[in-house]
């Protein structure tokens, strides 16, 4: 079955919950958690880890204190603010890790030599499985940056797992439009954007259209919680119908969505009410734009 990514404009919209529904509902799954920047489905999914590794995204300066000569050489080269200049000018200057973006100016400039770009680990990489199937994941650390090369390693590890695996692919992307959501939309068949009757909901909708646009995705929409504002959810109906793109599904607002959350379970296997079984609904809908 072709990859399925779940995208949203902004944060907040559902798309993870309705993600774990769609992969409980499809049975046996490979998984691709794309959200490596603040990574959440794994509370839902619980996945027993088998193999963990570092992420490594790019370099970081190290100084050997034993060759600094304290010219300041580097100091005044970095446009970081990653030299730290030292208390005592016979002390060695210091590399600040967390500003440094590994750009090798310093060591380039360095005449002691005493500078050196390292590998810089930046997060973990996990494969793990679920009771729905295989699941790919990571997680950057604090302030780490590089997010759309780790998406690319999770959806590529994934693509590797599912060509010997009969399984639905489904990726369940970053919010937003920047470079990790870019990475997880690259050369996918079918998009599911989920979305919210708001204006912020709207606005960010229309930003996930153009991309899936300009990338030649092509998509359909979810409208979440779609009955907290019948004219707004009009209004999404309204511009989907403009631009010729599909609205699968309004999934109606349910507290039981939350009460699952609390009891780290998919909504659709949490209650029958409402949401689980416009959820369902959507599943049938989805399976007929990936055949």
């Amino acid at each position: 079955m072709p990859e399925l990514a779940v995208i949203s404009g902004k944060g907040g919209a559902g798309k993870t919950s309705i993600t774990a529904s769609l992969v409980s509902l499809a049975g046996r799954s490979v998984i691709a958690d794309c959200d490596v920047d603040a990574a959440d489905l794994h509370l839902l999914l619980r996945p027993r880890i088998r193999h963990r590794a570092p992420f490594s995204g790019g370099s970081v300066a190290v100084l050997d204190a034993a060759l600094c000569t304290s010219c300041g050489t580097c100091y005044q080269r970095c446009r970081m603010g990653a030299i730290v200049p030292p208390a005592h000018a016979s002390d060695p200057y210091q590399v600040d890790s967390t500003a440094c973006e590994g750009c090798g100016v310093c060591v380039d400039g360095c005449p002691s030599g005493a500078l050196s770009l390292q590998p810089s680990v930046n997060g973990e990489r996990f494969v793990s499985d679920t009771d729905f199937g295989l699941m790919v994941h990571a997680r950057l650390g604090v302030a780490e940056e590089n997010s759309g090369k780790l998406v690319s390693w999770v959806r590529g590890e994934a693509a590797r797992r599912v060509t010997t695996l009969d399984a639905f692919h489904v990726s369940d992307g970053p919010p937003g439009i920047g470079c990790p959501v870019i990475a997880a939309l690259t050369g996918v068949r079918f998009a599911l954007i989920v979305t919210e009757p708001s204006m912020s909901g709207i606005h960010d909708l229309r930003r996930a259209l153009e991309l899936c646009r300009q990338l030649g995705v092509s998509a359909g929409i979810c409208i979440n919680k779609a009955d907290i504002s019948p004219a707004l959810s009009a209004q999404i109906e309204a511009e989907a119908q403009t631009l010729q793109v599909p609205v699968l599904q309004r999934i109606r607002f349910d507290p039981a969505v939350t009460q699952a959350q609390i009891h780290a379970q998919p909504v659709v296997l949490f209650s029958q009410g409402p949401a689980a079984e416009d959820i369902r609904s959507l599943w049938q809908r989805v399976q007929e734009h990936l055949t």
